[in-house]
């Protein structure tokens, strides 16, 4: 399929998918977290919808479910196992992404010699609170949004650190791709090689589960460059049962803490005095 790039969404808000196929026209790999009577469901759903109906480059990859957690990185990696072009596009199912987006990936591919160097480029994320969005046609309708309070930078509310290497001010008036480096916490939504490390499927439910990925990516020497025209917004939904337990659970959050420091110790090991960075992340976040 030559430079076409494919995206990828762990599913849990089927919903969402009909309105992502109207954005993207590329190819998309689904992992769907079902059980029996949920798969069945789904397929009468998929047969009953002509959006979906119409598309032949929908791959839909069915993870039964098991256990009481959401197992998020297992899923975006039978996503992963399965893209059959040499590009992706790792996104979550709550996003929708630009139109156009698919072929400014693809140009962009070619544009910064994705296939001669390890790159990752970081297309902005983006959040409504509201429910019924004018969904902006261009960065400078975004930009318009953004000043009107309409939209959000992700996660601003929250958890700024998520994305603050994207550097946003920065972002508004560029015109050109630009290089950006590594910080604690980073975990932007990434067009990466489909040869990319896997995520640690040992993350499960809420947390850390994109941070520990990125952290990855940049360890092996990935570049993280942010792409001056894109953009993909989160739409609003109810929170998941995972960040709901993450917030109440007090055993929850410290099995977090020691599998975060896990990691870490294993990162130390196989990366040795590159990855003495990655010991200094707060373990508090």
């Amino acid at each position: 399929k030559g430079d076409e790039p494919n995206v990828l969404f762990p599913c849990s808000r089927l919903q969402m998918l009909e309105a992502i196929c109207k954005h993207w026209e590329g190819p998309i790999s689904l992992a769907l977290y079902l059980s029996d009577a949920e798969a069945q469901q789904f397929l009468r759903y998929a047969q009953g919808s002509e959006v979906l109906m119409s598309r032949s480059n929908v791959g839909y990859h069915i993870v039964y479910k098991e256990g009481q957690f959401y197992p998020v990185n297992l899923l975006r990696n039978v996503a992963m196992g399965q893209v059959n072009t040499p590009y992706m596009f790792l996104l979550d199912i709550d996003f929708l992404p630009m139109y156009g987006l698919y072929e400014y990936l693809r140009k962009s591919v070619v544009q910064l010699d994705m296939g001669n160097t390890k790159k990752a480029l970081v297309v902005p994320a983006f959040e409504t609170l509201r429910y019924r969005l004018s969904f902006p046609k261009s960065k400078a309708e975004l930009l318009s949004q953004l000043d009107m309070g309409t939209l959000f930078t992700f996660r601003y509310h929250v958890w700024t650190k998520g994305h603050a290497p994207t550097d946003f001010a920065k972002w508004r008036t560029a015109t050109t791709p630009y290089r950006v480096q590594w910080e604690a916490d980073f975990e932007p939504y990434v067009m990466v090689r489909r040869e990319c490390p896997e995520y640690d499927r040992r993350f499960v439910g809420f947390g850390w589960n994109k941070v520990a990925h990125i952290m990855e990516l940049d360890a092996q020497e990935y570049e993280f460059v942010v792409l001056p025209n894109a953009y993909m917004i989160h739409m609003p939904h109810a929170p998941s049962f995972d960040i709901t337990k993450f917030r109440s659970n007090k055993q929850y959050r410290a099995c977090l803490k020691t599998l975060k420091e896990e990691f870490q110790q294993n990162m130390s090991r196989r990366y040795g005095f590159a990855a003495l960075k990655y010991m200094t992340v707060d373990n508090n976040s």
